[in-house]
């Protein structure tokens, strides 16, 4: 199950991707699938056909873990 994520990156806009799991404390890369801004654009730094990449950590400030779609479905207390 992969894991929708904001990647900021120093100096640069926050990405969006999906993690397939989420990184480890010894992990010297974080590999994200489906790279894109914020708005669904493609990022200019990179080819079209590019659909996978390796951020190594120096780079990255943090990591934001997006809802997911099953958690989104929660209803909370309704007052009748």
């Amino acid at each position: 199950m992969s894991v929708s994520v904001l990647v900021h990156i120093l100096n640069e806009e926050p990405i969006a991707a999906e993690l397939d799991a989420l990184p480890e404390s010894t992990d010297q890369f974080v590999l994200v699938r489906n790279p894109r801004r914020r708005d669904g654009k493609d990022l200019h730094f990179l080819d079209e056909e590019v659909s996978t990449i390796l951020l190594p950590w120096h780079r990255v400030n943090f990591i934001q873990i997006l809802p997911s779609a099953a958690s989104e479905e929660v209803i909370g207390f309704v007052r009748e």
